[in-house]
């Protein structure tokens, strides 16, 4: 056993295996439990059986998924030839689309035709990812340095989203510890279950931050793809957490009544002191991964390879 510097170390790709079975699981749940339960019990969408499962499914492949796409993308397409971007290039853009506003709206989750054109980047990024994974190692990075930040931080998003995780596969928790059926009435007079079932934005941003703590330990060769993807999964991290705790707080704290100001909406880029948070969270980001990448670079790291 010997240490290693990470520069020396062959193309590693397993982290984007874990994270398309990662979001493939979330895609999973949600075409069962749409297509299973009825969709007075849902949020925001109508019809049922398979066709609201796909419905609410392609939806799901708009926004998140094609945003974590993209990011897929820049990961994988540094062990692929230049020739590759004729494939890249194109995905990137049509998966941006679903930030298009009125592509996936919120207040109306059944699919649109407009919600192909993303799936189609999607259905890219999955080649892209399979040509990848031919030429490089599909095992995980060595250790870097700031693994174990990674791995608590993505161990707390996963504790705190049990009522989602629970909601996204249809059912109730016991609510021992999280707050889910309890029937809570809103500002109409009316009583809903406190954590409705079916998919959360907060479940998003959870696996936001633990995508970006399996994509960001990728170290790529290309400097400028290098910048370009430390910067965008620093957006992606920020944006994730701070819609995950908006939602947590909102769902578990608010709806407890142990206080009265709730989080605004962060789901959609505005003007608000929510959206200077995002960016300031993203910069904090971006300067602790270019630390990190410095250090592996100028130094062995303290991981081990036989």
């Amino acid at each position: 056993m010997i240490d290693v510097d990470r520069a020396e170390m062959p193309t590693s790709r397993g982290e984007a295996i874990a994270t398309w079975a990662l979001w493939g699981s979330m895609l999973v749940a949600i075409l069962v439990t749409y297509t299973r339960l009825d969709p007075v019990e849902l949020y925001h969408v109508s019809g049922d059986g398979l066709t609201a499962g796909l419905s609410r499914t392609l939806v799901a492949l708009n926004f998140p998924f094609a945003l974590i796409a993209i990011a897929l993308v820049l990961v994988v397409i540094d062990a692929l030839p230049k020739r590759a971007w004729w494939i890249g290039a194109p995905a990137i853009v049509l998966c941006a689309i679903t930030a298009v506003p009125g592509v996936v709206d919120d207040q109306d989750l059944d699919a649109r035709w407009i919600n192909v054109v993303p799936v189609i980047g999607v259905a890219l990024a999955a080649g892209l990812s399979v040509m990848a994974l031919r030429r490089s190692s599909s095992s995980l990075a060595v250790r870097l340095p700031l693994d174990r930040v990674r791995w608590i931080a993505a161990a707390v998003a996963v504790v705190l989203s049990v009522p989602w995780i629970l909601a996204e596969v249809g059912v109730y928790g016991p609510g021992w510890v999280f707050i889910m059926e309890r029937p809570i009435t809103g500002s109409d007079g009316i009583a809903n279950p406190a954590v409705h079932l079916g998919h959360h934005h907060g479940l998003d941003g959870a696996l936001f931050v633990v995508t970006v703590a399996l994509l960001s330990r990728v170290r790529l060769r290309s400097q400028r793809l290098r910048t370009a993807t430390t910067l965008y999964l620093s957006l992606v991290f920020a944006y994730g957490a701070v819609n995950f705790i908006q939602d947590a707080w909102n769902e578990q704290v608010v709806k407890r009544d142990w206080v009265d100001k709730a989080i605004p909406s962060a789901l959609n880029p505005a003007l608000e002191p929510i959206w200077l948070v995002i960016v300031a969270l993203a910069a904090g980001t971006v300067t602790v991964l270019r630390l990190e990448a410095r250090r592996v670079t100028d130094g062995p790291v303290g991981g081990r390879s036989q």
